[in-house]
């Protein structure tokens, strides 16, 4: 737990989607399976609103997001969210417009990895969710839909347009988030977007084996690779050596280092601290 956190208490459980904290692995089922985990106003606020305490906890090393059932997530819910929103003001619609956007921003600056375990459809904001996470394990029932362009919106939303190019490059970006059709599994990995594709009897037990190895890991110098990862996207050469000099003395260090070493010496496994 962080040292100059307040006192109000952190969060156990949502009204919007499972949340269970196991062994420092933390899973976000999104249940809604009658209607292929679509996503509400509320879910969003929940993710949005856990994802920022994780910084201050000390119980959570990883993230695992999953949907209930046959689907990962079909994306906004259209008659909770697309029907509500048709009555809304400008400035509504840049509220939560903005509050999409914050879901992505605090899963990319999440210091933990996040795993999506995708089976069935990901689409429209599911896609994106799927998208905002550092490893994507698919199933061979898996689909992707960026569908944004065919409700009559941008495909470029929550990110999408930042994060997909930079995954799969510019022409697939384009293709995938101007058309919005739906690719199967296969296609999807071709493209780059499968961090691994696995049978779907597989799935479960692929994912928690990464959530594992995660967990019991060096969670400090995992971190400070997800944070690097990202700030490096957008900054010269030069900037990013500086800040990977700096981040590497930070990290030599560190308690996990020198256990490394000593571990190394004495011939056994590290004990990963995470400092």
């Amino acid at each position: 737990m962080a040292l100059f956190r307040g006192t109000i208490p952190f969060t156990d459980k949502s009204e919007h989607f499972q949340l269970d904290i196991k062994d420092q692995i933390a899973t976000i089922t999104l249940n809604r399976p009658d209607k292929l985990n679509a996503l509400t106003f509320q879910s969003y606020a929940d993710l949005r609103d856990f994802l920022h305490e994780i910084p201050l906890r000390g119980d959570v090393r990883v993230i695992v997001i999953r949907g209930e059932g046959r689907a990962f997530s079909s994306g906004g819910d259209v008659n909770e969210i697309i029907g509500e929103l048709l009555k809304m003001r400008p400035d509504e619609l840049l509220d939560f417009t903005r509050m999409t956007g914050s879901v992505v921003k605090a899963m990319r600056e999440c210091p933990v990895p996040i795993i999506a375990q995708i089976q069935g459809m990901a689409a429209g904001a599911g896609s994106v969710l799927a998208l905002a996470s550092d490893f994507r394990i698919l199933s061979k029932s898996a689909r992707f839909a960026f569908l944004f362009t065919k409700v009559g919106l941008a495909g470029a939303d929550m990110g999408s347009a930042y994060l997909l190019p930079r995954i799969v490059g510019l022409g697939r970006a384009t293709q995938l988030l101007m058309l919005g059709d739906t690719i199967d599994a296969e296609t999807a990995d071709k493209f780059g977007l499968a961090s691994q594709l696995v049978e779907d009897g597989d799935l479960e037990e692929t994912v928690n084996a990464l959530a594992k190895r995660l967990a019991t890991g060096p969670s400090f110098a995992y971190a400070q690779t997800k944070s690097l990862i990202s700030r490096e996207l957008d900054m010269p050469l030069s900037g990013a050596l500086e800040l990977e000099a700096m981040v590497q003395a930070l990290l030599m260090n560190s308690e996990d280092y020198a256990e490394f070493h000593a571990a190394f010496n004495a011939k056994r496994p590290p004990n990963w601290k995470g400092r």
